[in-house]
């Protein structure tokens, strides 16, 4: 090597000085933002967004909006509140972008001029969702609860906090709604007193199984299209409608009435004389493919753009020419755009690969704007070009602490499963990975259980602070996961426990014969939801687990039909109820195996989960105590079927990491 070029060798070093690469870390994982929702300007020149930020200080998430060129350059920070600012939304002249935020003087809807200055508030409501713009830019409309049935002005002098109900859905989720209902709200732009365009007895828009835009206005203004279920008893069935109302006089008329399964995410064409939206076809299935449907709004005729595919259609967008339909497409571990026509219903993927949300099009057509993510990427903003199909990123909010990170992508694999099936699954190396040594291994089990394991950066079941310590992992999209067609997500119904639990060990020993690297004698599971249902199947039918973790599982099945609160789910995947139906509900139930739990098993529960009631933790826990497993409790008083509040995202991460160095690392 001549002298000149080591100098120059030197130089460069000099200049551009590597930083040290480490393990991704709790502080750095709290410190990543979030990127998401972008909202294209009317001129096509900017895109609004959304970034939020986590602080165990204040124990909460902190979103603000940011503006940047659609081009390219540098991002703008448009608001700075100490709460929460998010759902911006441009006003259709392009000079104001309404939002919603929970700042000082109470939440409600706020308008901030374009580009910048004071936002000022016109509405006074909590929980606002649904923002939207009228398209001649005078008014906007939004969803908000309201208390249900209005209370009596001689309210008692002695208030408690007794709660009192006669109907079912009485709690959703992670919250009471007893004595509440989600609204409609308009309110012209200059502020004023909202009017509640929906004083009825149900939710506006459906507090359930909906899409990704619930609330519409038709292009006239007149009009506005909103999902809502209507049904006597919506804890019992999955029929969610598209009610068109009147702005004038608030008469009704329901599009969909001749659809008894889920219909939703209504987008009117550009010329008013369409609507799209996705529609399911099996009542009670909330897992059944959503199909793309083309209503025409004068005749009422149907057209189904997918009959003959095997894929759900996600969000939707319209074309500015009214020739296709736009949508981002779960398929095999990514969710991916799609164009879709309406002359001949040819559907053709636009990229490969990638976890895309909020899609945005440009007003020319001619570019995608979303969120992307993979497993080694947190959010960040992309443009995808339609001419030349080329992507490039936009945003840049988490450059510098990414380039002290070590995370590695995703690997593909796939083996031979249940009833002979091909099954597809990821594994993710840790990071300064060494071929020559052994690693143990970690093995996801994801929720749902229709749904799947995505080449994204989770946001709670982050793969990457998974292998962080030094382990590979590891994780199958088992019979009844999503994105592989819909025979193979339908195939888990009434089989909870044998095609997927052949899955998993199979793909163990797939895992265990395939990758050298894997220590097969500490290998560790997790699971959360019907994940954390497979941990307790797994604890009563096998001991080739090192260790086990279960985050909101379910225990027992009969006991958690009566405590869950969307109750068309368990009479869907159980055919009936537990008194309709004993055989099966005591066939797939865990507890009736818990005489042969072994395996050290962490219980994690939180007190607020009224999908998965905390009973069924307590009860998990109980059996192995009894019998003298090693068995360790995490009980979160303040948190439901997730984990939200940072303090208490670092704690889980703590105890599941402790949990794991205890019986991996001996």
């Amino acid at each position: 090597m001549s002298p000149l070029l080591i100098l120059l060798l030197l130089l460069s070093a000099l200049l551009c000085p590597v930083y040290p690469q480490r393990a991704i870390s709790f502080d750095d994982f709290i410190s990543l933002d979030a990127v998401s929702d972008p909202q294209i300007s009317p001129d096509g020149k900017w895109v609004v967004f959304v970034v939020t930020d986590h602080s165990l200080q204040e124990n909460r998430g902190n979103s603000d909006l940011w503006i940047i060129p659609l081009a390219g350059g540098t991002a703008r920070q448009l608001t700075s509140s100490a709460k929460t600012d998010n759902q911006p939304r441009w006003s259709p002249d392009g000079r104001y972008i309404a939002f919603f935020s929970t700042r000082e003087g109470g939440p409600g809807v706020f308008i901030i001029a374009a580009d910048g200055g004071e936002a000022r508030k016109i509405a006074d409501a909590q929980g606002i969702s649904n923002l939207a713009w009228s398209p001649d830019g005078q008014s906007l409309v939004y969803s908000s609860d309201v208390a249900w049935p209005v209370p009596a002005k001689d309210e008692d002098p002695f208030p408690t906090e007794v709660k009192i109900w006669e109907h079912l859905f009485y709690r959703h989720w992670d919250e009471w709604r007893e004595g509440k209902r989600s609204h409609l709200f308009l309110i012209p732009r200059t502020g004023g007193k909202a009017r509640d365009f929906t004083p009825h007895d149900y939710d506006f828009p459906t507090l359930a199984l909906g899409g990704f835009h619930d609330v519409s206005f038709t292009p006239d203004g007149k009009q506005i299209a909103v999902v809502t279920n209507l049904d006597p008893v919506p804890a019992v069935g999955t029929n969610n409608d598209i009610v068109l109302i009147s702005i004038e006089d608030g008469a009704q008329r329901n599009l969909t009435l001749s659809n008894r399964a889920n219909d939703n995410n209504p987008r009117f064409s550009p010329g008013g004389n369409q609507i799209a939206y996705r529609a399911q076809v099996r009542p009670g299935f909330e897992s059944d493919r959503h199909h793309l449907m083309i209503m025409d709004l004068q005749t009422g005729s149907n057209r189904d753009l997918t009959a003959d595919w095997d894929l759900s259609v996600g969000e939707l967008f319209w074309s500015p020419d009214q020739n296709f339909i736009f949508t981002l497409v779960e398929e095999r571990g990514n969710n991916v755009p799609y164009r879709i026509s309406l002359q001949d219903s040819k559907r053709e993927r636009l990229m490969e690969g990638g976890y895309q949300q909020g899609l945005a099009l440009s007003p020319d057509g001619k570019t995608l704007v979303f969120s992307r993510q993979q497993a080694h990427q947190p959010p960040e903003l992309f443009a995808f070009d339609l001419n030349n199909r080329s992507l490039r990123k936009i945003s840049h909010i988490n450059d510098e602490l990414m380039s002290h990170l070590v995370m590695n992508p995703l690997e593909s694999f796939q083996f031979k499963g249940a009833l002979g099936d091909t099954v597809h699954g990821y594994l993710l190396k840790p990071p300064q990975f060494d071929p020559a040594r052994k690693y143990p291994l970690v093995y996801l089990i994801h929720g749902g259980p229709q749904s799947a394991w995505e080449d994204m950066f989770h946001p709670r079941w982050n793969y990457q602070m998974f292998a962080a310590p030094g382990y590979v992992v590891a994780m199958i999209n088992f019979h009844g996961s999503t994105g592989y067609g819909q025979e193979f997500t339908d195939s888990i119904s009434q089989h909870w426990g044998d095609y997927p639990f052949e899955d998993v060990m199979k793909g163990l020993d797939h895992l265990l014969d395939n990758y050298r690297f894997i220590d097969s004698a500490k290998v560790a599971a997790a699971g959360a939801s019907y994940g954390g249902y497979m941990i307790n199947w797994i604890a009563g039918h096998t001991d080739r687990f090192t260790c086990l973790i279960n985050h909101d599982g379910v225990f027992n099945m009969v006991s958690m039909y009566g405590e869950t609160d969307e109750l068309w789910f368990p009479e869907w995947e159980f055919d009936g109820t537990p008194w309709t139906n004993q055989e099966l509900y005591s066939r797939w139930s865990p507890h009736n195996y818990a005489g042969d739990f072994r395996t050290p098993l962490l219980v994690i529960h939180g007190q607020l989960d009224y999908r998965v009631d905390v009973s069924q933790g307590f009860e998990t826990f109980t059996a192995l105590k009894r019998q003298n497993v090693p068995a360790r409790f995490v009980y979160f008083p303040d948190e439901g079927h997730w984990v939200l509040q940072p303090r208490n995202r670092r704690i889980w991460w703590r105890e599941v990491h402790r949990w794991l160095e205890q019986y991996l690392k001996k």
